[in-house]
């Protein structure tokens, strides 16, 4: 009997390996990665890859760029011990993981934001960062938080599956094979390119491969689909800098989600992904066997698709192995965010009328050698993370670090933030942390719309001199991150701190692991040959003599 078990174990063991290795043959799109549960570690460490063609050493999670997909089911709870094994002396050995667009109501300090939630985690440990996700589904992401570490490679997505989604008659297939990454790639360390004014990427990463200008012919990202099925593709938006604008030839895309939320189906042939942005576009693949190409156009300036740049492949099924001779034509139906409408429980918070909110709050942003400021002030990351010093006592802005750059905001009350950039530059993604909004006004738009506005998480602030309209409610209190998500401008300054009901954050946390408190006098005990990327600023001098000041 025991022999009989030992065998129909072994059979099960064969059969699992089987599925997975066929499943993998049948969709070549995620080949390189791996999929993980909310239940997992998560390893950082270093590694050498050439996503396109250029080999360099990575700041990796899971060991791959982009890292592994963390897969749940709504409802389900997360705990992922973030383990730091980085050596790499060129880039910084610390680091912080953040889950884009989980709320983390009640749990603050799992948000993973160096010195806004926590103090980074030091090399050889590590971190358990558990949270409920409450009823949030969608498409989200995990990106480090600790400087321009993501730039390195540290990024990925995170899918909470709904097996009750509404939207599901649209289509037939959305699993690990239909999630698509959109992401930039430098061939110098972040490090050395933060201390430069003004970085553009080498190259456009599609599901972790892709090709440079004078770069080899490096192989290209498949997605394969089967014609007279229908595709859910979550489309994630992790550059450090560029927007993308998206398309598929000769094919139109279903957009019903936007950043986790349902939004009413709308049709579209290209659409502008912005770093941190997601949506979900559904493909119907009713078009000739054959392969076509998928294009990522970044706003790099003198971007185009010669000898495969900026693309991937979409191939049906039955078409020949072998790269498309498609072509594009114009587009006649880019996506508008303002035809975006939430699906569920629309309708913006509070009395429907602009400056009626409970908290009106204005920001202006600057630029000034490349530095950035929000109403004259630049952000600077406290030595202290923002949640510890509310959990010390500091309750009031001006006890608050960094100085000027935190708002305190009462509990339960519906906010209205425009913000306005008055410099050349953008447009520029702007991210809030522990909550989506409701965007009333969309930048270069002038109509306000507080009936059924699309509901988010990265909303454009537009070009110079527009102004882009928000709204939400303070129902989450902690120390909450707003900022540019264009790593390089949230390094030059450009963010704040939101700080709802300093009072209540103890009670609304509740028992804060002792792994936390550990974090900060561990890390603020590192040489500065630990904390790594020591000679960084020596470096970029051999570059170029664009710098900002060494500070």
């Amino acid at each position: 009997m025991l022999f009989l078990n030992a065998i129909f174990l072994l059979w099960l063991h064969l059969a699992h390996a089987a599925s997975i290795i066929s499943r993998s043959n049948s969709y070549p799109l995620n080949a390189r990665s791996n999929t993980l549960g909310p239940k997992t570690n998560l390893i950082i460490s270093n590694k050498v890859i050439s996503p396109d063609g250029f080999t360099r050493s990575a700041t990796l999670a899971g060991g791959t760029f982009p890292g592994p997909i963390i897969a749940a089911t709504k409802g389900e709870k997360f705990a992922i011990n973030v383990v730091n094994r980085l050596t790499d002396d060129e880039m910084l050995k610390s680091t912080s993981v953040h889950w884009h667009g989980i709320s983390q109501n009640g749990t603050n300090y799992a948000d993973g934001v160096s010195f806004v939630t926590q103090c980074p985690i030091a090399q050889n440990h590590s971190f358990l960062h558990s949270f409920e996700a409450r009823n949030q589904a969608g498409t989200f992401w995990y990106h480090s938080h600790y400087a321009t570490q993501q730039c390195d490679g540290l990024r990925g997505a995170l899918i909470i599956y709904d097996p009750e989604d509404p939207l599901s008659y649209l289509y037939d297939v959305d699993d690990e094979t239909t999630v698509i990454t959109l992401a930039d790639w430098y061939h110098v360390v972040a490090p050395v390119l933060s201390h430069i004014i003004g970085v553009n990427g080498n190259s456009t990463i599609i599901n972790g491969l892709g090709r440079y200008q004078g770069g080899p012919k490096s192989d290209l990202a498949v997605v394969s689909v089967e014609y007279g099925k229908r595709y859910r593709l979550r489309l994630v938006g992790m550059s450090c800098d560029p927007n993308f604008i998206f398309s598929i030839d000769n094919h139109n895309l279903t957009i019903i989600e936007a950043d986790g939320e349902l939004t009413e189906p709308l049709l579209v042939d290209s659409l502008q992904i912005l770093a941190g942005q997601r949506y979900s576009a559904v493909l119907n693949a009713n078009q000739p066997v054959n392969n076509y190409w998928l294009r990522a156009l970044p706003n790099t300036p003198g971007s185009n698709f010669n000898g495969g740049l900026n693309s991937a492949i979409l191939r049906y099924k039955g078409a020949p192995v072998a790269e498309p001779t498609t072509n594009q034509t114009k587009s006649i139906l880019p996506l508008v965010e303002t035809n975006l409408h939430a699906l569920v429980n629309p309708g913006a918070p509070g009395i429907p009328e602009y400056g009626k909110a409970d908290i009106n709050l204005k920001m202006v942003v600057n630029n000034t050698g490349g530095i950035y400021s929000i109403n004259g002030v630049t952000y600077k990351p406290p030595t202290v993370p923002v949640l510890l010093q509310i959990l010390s006592g500091a309750q009031h802005a001006t006890e608050l670090l960094p100085n000027g750059s935190v708002y305190v905001l009462e509990a339960n009350k519906v906010v209205e933030l425009t913000l306005v950039t008055s410099n050349v530059g953008g447009p520029h993604p702007i991210h809030i942390h522990g909550h989506n909004f409701d965007v009333v006004q969309s930048a270069g738009n002038t109509t306000f719309n507080y009936v059924n506005p699309v509901r988010r998480d990265v909303v454009s602030a537009g070009f110079q001199n527009q102004q882009m309209v928000i709204r939400w409610v303070t129902d989450n209190s902690g120390p909450w991150f707003l900022h540019c998500h264009i790593d390089w401008h949230l390094d030059a300054g450009f963010a704040v701190v939101m700080a709802e009901s300093p009072s209540e954050t103890q009670k609304h946390l509740g028992v804060i692991p002792n792994a936390w408190d550990d974090l900060c006098p561990i890390f603020d005990s590192l040489t500065p040959a630990q904390i790594g990327a020591e000679n960084s600023y020596a470096e970029a001098q051999n570059i170029t003599t664009l710098l900002f000041p060494n500070t």
